[in-house]
């Protein structure tokens, strides 16, 4: 008699597994092969090239291995210890960075220069030990590339200070630059130039005598924020709203000419992270215009200024903050409800700031 059906269905399932499996297996083994040929038919990288540098070619004393020399692989170095993040985290110095900044030359081409550059801002954010044994020698190299004509190292040389920045015996340091940053974005129209330079500015202190020349960035400032790339609108608004605190610079942003179209941004289609911060920075202008020290002096604005787009007699703010308090994101309906309390605090003037409700009532 023949196998029942049940058993010889079972054999056939247990067939087509296995033959999945072995497809499944193949499949891998020739990918595997694959990769591997293809790893084996590129080019040796030139010692010269900053990938190389980027990938440890560096011998000591920050000199390029000979061309014919092979790389060090993992099993040279110890296995996975020899990765100098794992180094690093073992108690032991890689040099990777003292390499990198060793071998970064303003003589070099652009693309070598903005490829260090790239590789050790990686290594500052991966190596805090190494990072933080480096000097203000090495800052005042980096920042010297700000000087470069290629807009690829500026912004490399930018990002480079942005994460040098995050080490605190480095700031005071990184200061002394924040005049050349704030004349790359007035005089630079570049999108992720502004956005690395905004990032930069804004994870700093910004010193007094800085507030000259943040004064004729301004109207630059305020240009960004009403272009179309997110990115760099968000950092130059978080920048507005933290100099809007500065009572010496709070009149400037105010009587800054701004679009007919300024209060588009808004508008409940603008993306919820950029609307946020518009709100944040409509809330900072309209305390800073509520404080004695600002009610104490009769300010003259022009027509197509700021604070006539937001809080003059023709202004329509209100009406957009109404319809942002059923928006879906609860923390734009939070602050559209912050700015609203503001304003109408702002509308009586027998009404000091402090008699105001509190801002904290809406959380």
């Amino acid at each position: 008699m023949g196998k029942p059906v049940s058993h010889s269905l079972g054999q056939l399932d247990i067939r087509k597994s296995v033959v999945g499996l072995a497809t499944g297996a193949g499949a891998i083994y020739l990918l595997y092969k694959a990769i591997r040929a293809g790893i084996k038919s590129q080019p040796p990288l030139s010692t010269t090239s900053p990938i190389c540098i980027a990938r440890e070619c560096l011998g000591s004393g920050g000199r390029a291995l000979p061309q014919e020399a092979p790389a060090p692989d993992a099993s040279s170095l110890g296995g996975p210890n020899g990765l100098a993040i794992e180094r690093e985290r073992h108690g032991r110095y890689s040099g990777e960075l003292r390499r990198l900044l060793n071998s970064l030359d303003y003589k070099q081409d652009e693309y070598t220069k903005s490829m260090i550059l790239h590789s050790i801002t990686r290594c500052v954010y991966l190596l805090e030990a190494e990072a933080s044994a480096c000097t203000a020698e090495d800052i005042v190299l980096v920042g010297s590339m700000l000087d470069d004509k290629d807009s690829s190292v500026k912004i490399q040389a930018l990002n480079t200070l942005k994460a040098f920045s995050g080490i605190r015996k480095f700031k005071l340091k990184i200061q002394e630059h924040s005049i050349k940053v704030l004349e790359l974005i007035s005089t630079i129209w570049d999108s992720e130039l502004h956005i690395a330079s905004l990032r930069l500015l804004n994870n700093l202190p910004l010193p007094d005598f800085a507030h000259p020349q943040l004064r004729r960035v301004m109207p630059a400032l305020i240009e960004i924020l009403q272009s179309d790339y997110i990115l760099a609108q968000v950092q130059a608004i978080r920048l507005l709203s933290s100099l809007a605190q500065k009572n010496d610079l709070l009149y400037d942003i105010l009587n800054c000419k701004v679009h007919s179209n300024f209060l588009n941004l808004f508008q409940a289609t603008q993306p919820g992270s950029l609307l946020f911060e518009v709100l944040v920075f409509a809330e900072r202008l309209s305390e800073g215009r509520n404080t004695p020290h600002y009610r104490a002096v009769k300010w003259h604005y022009n027509e197509e200024s700021l604070h006539e787009a937001l809080f003059g007699d023709e202004s329509h703010l209100a009406d957009r903050l109404l319809a942002l308090v059923i928006h879906p994101d609860e923390e734009v309906q939070i602050q559209a409800c912050k700015v609203i309390v503001s304003l109408q605090c702002s509308k009586d003037v027998g009404l000091r700031p402090s008699s105001c409700p509190s801002q904290s009532f809406l959380h």
